[in-house]
């Protein structure tokens, strides 16, 4: 980046910033997605000739056929009745209920003259019964007779009509079948030898209205058994595919209800799948927002991981637009050729491993919404799904980096994820294909797997480049021994590069103990002291043969020549384009400590002194790796002057080395905590015991 931009950017607050490239990238998301929910529509008109062949373009449920349907379902439902054995003994006991008040009336009555008096007071006894049945009205010469017929004419009326009544009844009659039984059982009185015509028309009376419905409707059961008929007819739904009509034929009410069903004529454009688009690209960019808006890294590093997260993301949304594009040309599902990691390894190696999963999940979904077929989900979740284990694979398999031959292997293991989710997919769609099918899958597979490998190691170095990142890659590619200034420092000063490679193992291990950037430190700890090679003879580690040239200067000029070697490792790293971090660490690996002997010589001088003149210009360790190096870095050369180290010294000179640097405030500009120094000192400790262990001392051969 320029630094005319970076001027720019640095006057930007960061959340100004976060917001401005979002709406950026949602925006381009936006647009590029935007045909890809709008759909195809034709401008056709009912009982007008076809113009094309006209498919579904998704599966749709025809709701008013389903209707008509279940309708249909629910008239061929039998209703449910229930016939009742006890009506008939209730209607008898009613025949013989009015007999019998009858016949005791009779018995009241002491003369043999019947008057109206008497037959309304009749009427009265029977009004009880009367009134509860619609059906029994007497006319005051029908209660005369039956008053004044002889007692066997009443019993033999009684009998007969109990006899039809129990008949008839004995057998299942519905609501509409009442009326032909009331006639058939006046037939039958009608026919009866055993009726004085005198009552005739009053039996008849009580014999129709005792006749009534046996079998009655159970609405509860006939409700279910409709309930169940329409539950069981399956929708009838339009197939994604299915042809809805061809070209050249006409287009009557029926298949212009179904265009307009599924969404195909231009008037019936509607701006919802417009909305809901907008909706997840706003969902999608408050997970970015939150994501960066929340990290806990320095502001440089932040402000590269948004820049660099947004273009990947973009770029895989352009990626997919064109592939999108070129379905329909092929049988096959060409999706599956998306390289499914690609993204999430470009940022998992410049950003970090949170924006790398969620890069992952935002990519699958926009895949879900440009690579949809017209299924009658939303999404295309084959192909979300796809991605999903693709980029999940790539991050579990490359959180050990430490060579180029890994991220191949991780590649691997892609494909291999690729290939087994195909498998699912054919399998799961229970349709046969053909072995040229089964090739083109399984190379599509591999192909995509590949693919995310060999884009990002081409597409690595340009955003390294663009945006001064110090990825993994690059880290690995600066361990390379064969390095130039690796090759500087093996040549003109072999003692400190044996003493940067111990510290690299030290400060490695301490900065994963505590969560720092291992890899990080190992490869600053190979440059840290690149500053010596310009003077190599002035360094202890490289004085071979004995002479220090330091005995025949002033402590002065001895000081100078020694920090000097920071600000020289420094200026060299810069000849050489080295990224800003390697540089930081040679320049703060010391911080501002002083030079303690040399500035005791020169006190022993008894001339007066400056003590900045003894002390490192800085600054001060400024991150996690720069302070675990710079303790590294004494304790290693600290401990390899020690005379028979074991256990205890070693823990004790660590311990004093770090509780010094704390008492000069060394620490006090980076995030280091106590807690985290406590760590360092014991993965220190347990390391260098690892490496200067006693070792056992073998008797000497008695002669």
């Amino acid at each position: 980046m320029s630094k005319h931009y970076k001027k720019i950017i640095d006057m930007i607050s960061f959340r100004t910033l976060l917001i401005v490239v979002l709406l950026f990238t949602g925006l381009l998301q936006f647009l590029l997605m935007l045909g890809n929910v709008r759909g195809t529509t034709y401008d056709i008109q009912a009982f007008q000739l076809a113009p094309e062949t006209i498919r579904a373009v998704k599966t749709v449920e025809d709701t008013l056929k389903t209707e008509q349907d279940r309708d249909n379902a629910e008239n061929n439902v039998e209703p449910v009745y229930v016939f009742n054995k006890e009506t008939a003994e209730h209607r008898v006991a009613l025949a013989n209920s009015i007999f019998e008040i009858i016949s005791d009336f009779r018995k009241e009555i002491k003369s043999d003259k019947i008057t109206e008096t008497q037959v309304g007071q009749l009427r009265n006894k029977l009004k009880e019964i009367t009134d509860s049945q619609s059906q029994l009205v007497f006319t005051n010469s029908q209660l005369h007779s039956l008053l004044t017929v002889q007692d066997s004419a009443i019993y033999n009326a009684t009998k007969v009509l109990t006899d039809l009544i129990e008949t008839i009844l004995s057998e299942p009659i519905r609501v509409e079948e009442v009326t032909l039984k009331r006639n058939e059982i006046e037939s039958k009185i009608r026919q009866s030898t055993n009726i004085d015509e005198n009552i005739l028309n009053a039996v008849i009376v009580i014999g129709r209205a005792a006749v009534v419905e046996t079998e009655m409707l159970d609405e509860e059961k006939t409700k279910e058994l409709i309930h169940q008929a329409r539950e069981e007819v399956e929708p009838t739904r339009i197939l994604q595919g299915q042809i809805i009509v061809s070209e050249g034929e006409l287009v009557n009410r029926e298949v212009y209800r179904q265009l307009e069903l599924l969404g195909l004529l231009n008037n019936d454009t509607t701006v919802k799948p417009v909305i809901g688009l907008a909706i997840l690209v706003i969902l999608q960019m408050s997970f970015m927002f939150i994501l960066f808006e929340r990290s806990k890294v320095e502001l440089e590093k932040r402000r590269n991981t948004v820049f660099v997260t947004a273009i990947v993301y973009s770029m895989s949304i352009v990626v997919m637009k064109i592939l999108s594009q070129l379905i329909d040309q092929f049988d096959e599902t060409i999706t599956f050729l998306y390289p499914t990691a690609l993204a999430t390894m470009l940022v998992r190696l410049l950003a970090n491993e949170k924006a790398a999963a969620l890069v992952t999940v935002l990519t699958a979904a926009s895949a879900g919404i440009m690579f949809h077929e017209g299924y009658a989900a939303v999404l295309q979740m084959d192909i979300a799904l796809y991605i999903i284990f693709g980029g999940l694979a790539s991050i579990y398999f490359m959180r050990n980096i430490e060579k180029r031959s890994d991220l191949l292997k991780a590649c691997g293991v892609v494909s291999i994820v690729n290939i087994l989710f195909i498998a699912f997919y054919l399998l799961m769609s229970q349709s046969d294909y053909g072995l040229s099918e089964l090739v083109f899958y399984g190379v599509a597979g591999i192909t995509s797997g590949m693919l995310s490998g060999a884009l990002t190691m081409g597409l690595l170095p340009f955003f390294e480049s663009a945006f001064g990142i110090l990825s993994t890659m690059k880290l690995i590619e600066l361990s390379n021994p064969n390095h130039p200034l690796l090759k500087k420092l093996l040549t003109e000063t072999p003692g400190t590069y044996h003493h940067s490679v111990m510290v690299a193992n030290l400060a490695e291990a301490a900065c994963e103990a505590i969560g720092a950037d291992g890899l990080l430190a190992r490869v600053g700890c190979y440059y840290h002291d690149l500053g010596k090679t310009k003077r190599p003879a002035f360094f202890i580690e490289n004085q071979m043969s004995g002479i220090n040239p330091h005995d025949s200067l002033p402590p002065e000029r001895s000081a100078e020549i020694i920090i000097a070697h920071t600000t020289d490792g420094a200026n060299l790293l810069r000849q050489y384009k080295m990224p800003k971090e390697i540089i930081d660490i040679a320049l703060q690996h010391h911080g501002t400590s002083t030079l303690k002997y040399f500035l005791h010589k020169a006190k022993e001088e008894g001339r007066e002194i400056d003590e900045k003149v003894f002390s490192y210009p800085g600054p001060k360790p400024q991150t996690k790796e720069a302070a675990v190096i710079s303790i590294a870095d004494s304790v290693e050369a600290a401990v390899r002057s020690m005379k028979q180290p074991n256990a205890e010294k070693i823990q004790k000179l660590v311990h004093s080395i770090i509780q010094g640097r704390v008492q000069e405030h060394q620490f006090d500009e980076c995030d280091v905590s106590l807690r985290e120094l406590k760590k360092i000192e014991k993965v220190l400790c347990e390391t260098l015991n690892g490496i200067f262990h006693s070792r056992i001392e073998y008797p000497k051969d008695e002669k």
